[in-house]
């Protein structure tokens, strides 16, 4: 579904040009990233993938059935699918064959039919080949072909950033969300797959393979759309949460049953954490389900895939260096967390990530004040704010499909984190993210729209703010001097009006202070001077 259209698109296409000279990003990188005329004249609105799936030569082939309504008149549509599969045919609402032109990764099909506005047609996208492989998923993208300990096949997609045209032909774009969709796998038999949504039904070919509907009745992102191939073995429990029952199904590998049944109790307190700070969960329609596959793990919307070898942790490591880190399994609570900051609430741009990665990393730290106290949240925050490299913007360039630093992860959450420490009122803070959540919900949304959000529900301008921590590397430094009983100060490496309050611990206390980019004085008596942890400040005695 078509939620919003990039506003202001001149101003941000004369710096997205200068940007992109300076990167040397390609005409096909164009096309991958921005709303190009041949995308933003429809509005998707189902899919019906149905593919064929032969693990044994690594083939895949089907086709995409697409729906779509004429938000305007054109004649040529943009499909996305990236070598080396092919598109074999196109055919329109009459089985009519269509002209395809094919640029790269892009294939633009000229429609014989007048479009006219309001209109819903569809077109069936036919193609085939061996997909890319992914070489150390999910980073890189693609399909996963592994066998599990018994000589089964275990097979995944996963494709974030890449995009989910790596294995399936589609509008390849994050602005604009399917409605719903239906996903048909066709594989062996002995094995079975498991995608989003619920389950339809199964069909048993004589050809001794099986094929699985499973339906998602809430609108998806690309990316979030995967397949998951195995012996695998299912058993739920039922959670009743803020808009009713729901069902938390699991499927894991057989030799993994009993293990999984203990190890997975991390789901339920992760799912009423959750629902405590972000509201209900945004897709009790579809159930939620995690899925273990050959990879460490993703966010694939009511499809959440497992891979972290049932450690706590991080496969075993705590990444806080607090020992909180090691209360919970992290993929399971990571990646659980992107159902309300990646599926709910999506960026329409992957330069505005953070949206997705800062909140979600931030929701590490929630669910353990969720369920340990503050203390634990806070430490756990502070403790992975130490591993920010400040190697470049955590916002990306825009409509080139270029993601920012990966300093969105634990600097964007230290970000959110130290933005709560300002309103001081912990209530207020959860209606926040709640209101977020609700105000966003099922939506695509641009960086603006959610500093405007916060900036209206804080009632403090954050303009300064975001541009600090979203737009520069530089962390603001607070520089003192301590003479006569005089403490001075003043904020460095800062944007401009970039004046935040902090706390700070002097005196026996700790204090609100004000500093901006000139120097200050106040009186004091000690010297000890320490700016409060929960801040992303640095300081430095002259």
């Amino acid at each position: 579904m078509n939620k919003k259209l990039i506003i202001c698109l001149g101003f941000l296409l004369t710096g997205i040009s200068l940007l992109a000279q300076h990167q040397n990003f390609t005409r096909q990188d164009t096309l991958r990233g921005s709303i190009t005329p041949e995308r933003e004249w429809w509005d998707l609105t189902y899919y019906h993938l149905d593919v064929k799936i032969n693990p044994d030569k690594k083939y895949i082939s089907g086709k995409n059935t697409i729906h779509y309504r004429v938000l305007r008149e054109h004649s040529t549509m943009q499909i996305d699918l990236q070598a080396p599969l092919k598109i074999t045919k196109v055919l329109d609402n009459n089985n009519k064959p269509l002209e395809v032109f094919h640029e790269g990764n892009a294939h633009f099909v000229k429609l014989s039919k007048s479009q006219k506005v309001g209109d819903i047609n569809t077109i069936d996208v036919y193609y085939e080949g061996v997909p890319q492989e992914a070489k150390n998923a999910p980073w890189d993208g693609g399909f996963s072909w592994k066998k599990d300990n018994n000589g089964n096949h275990f097979i995944a997609t996963s494709c974030q950033g890449l995009g989910a045209s790596v294995w399936w032909p589609n509008k390849d774009h994050m602005y604009d969300e399917v409605d719903s969709m239906l996903i048909s796998v066709n594989i062996p038999k002995g094995l079975t797959n498991i995608s989003n949504g619920k389950l339809r039904s199964i069909e048993e070919h004589d050809d001794d393979t099986v094929t699985s509907h499973w339906f998602v009745s809430n609108p998806i992102n690309n990316y979030g759309i995967n397949v998951n191939i195995g012996d695998y073995v299912h058993f739920s429990e039922g959670f009743n949460g803020e808009k009713g029952p729901l069902d938390l199904n699991y499927y894991v590998l057989r030799d993994n049953l009993e293990k999984a049944k203990v190890h997975f109790k991390d789901t339920p307190k992760m799912m009423k954490a959750f629902e405590h700070w972000f509201g209900p969960y945004p897709f009790y329609e579809d159930g939620f389900k995690l899925v273990e596959v050959p990879y460490l793990g993703m966010e694939h919307q009511s499809s959440i895939t497992y891979g972290n070898k049932y450690k706590k942790g991080y496969l075993g490591r705590d990444l806080s260096g607090t020992g909180w880190g090691l209360k919970f399994d992290f993929i399971i609570i990571h990646e659980s967390g992107h159902e309300w900051f990646a599926n709910n609430i999506t960026n329409i741009d992957i330069a505005d990530m953070w949206i997705h990665e800062g909140f979600t990393a931030y929701s590490e730290s929630l669910y353990l004040e969720y369920h340990f106290g503050k203390k634990a949240g806070d430490e756990y925050a502070v403790g992975k704010g130490k591993h920010i490299n400040n190697d470049r913007p955590i916002i990306g360039y825009y409509d080139v499909n270029k993601e920012g630093s990966g300093d969105m992860y634990n600097k964007g959450a230290f970000m959110i984190h130290t933005l709560r420490q300002l309103i001081e009122d912990d209530e207020k803070w959860r209606m926040i993210l709640r209101g977020l959540n609700e105000t966003f919900y099922h939506q695509t949304v641009t960086t603006q729209q959610i500093e405007d959000y916060l900036s209206k529900e804080t009632k403090i301008d954050l303009t300064a703010f975001f541009d600090q921590y979203l737009r520069d590397i530089r962390i603001p430094t607070l520089e003192y001097k301590i003479e006569n009983n005089t403490f001075k100060y003043r904020y460095s490496e800062i944007v401009e009006n970039f004046d935040m309050p902090i706390k700070i611990n002097f005196e026996g206390a700790q204090k609100w202070l004000f500093p901006k980019a000139h120097w200050q004085t106040m009186p004091i008596k000690d010297d000890n001077i320490k700016v409060n942890e929960n801040f992303l400040v640095y300081s430095t005695k002259l």
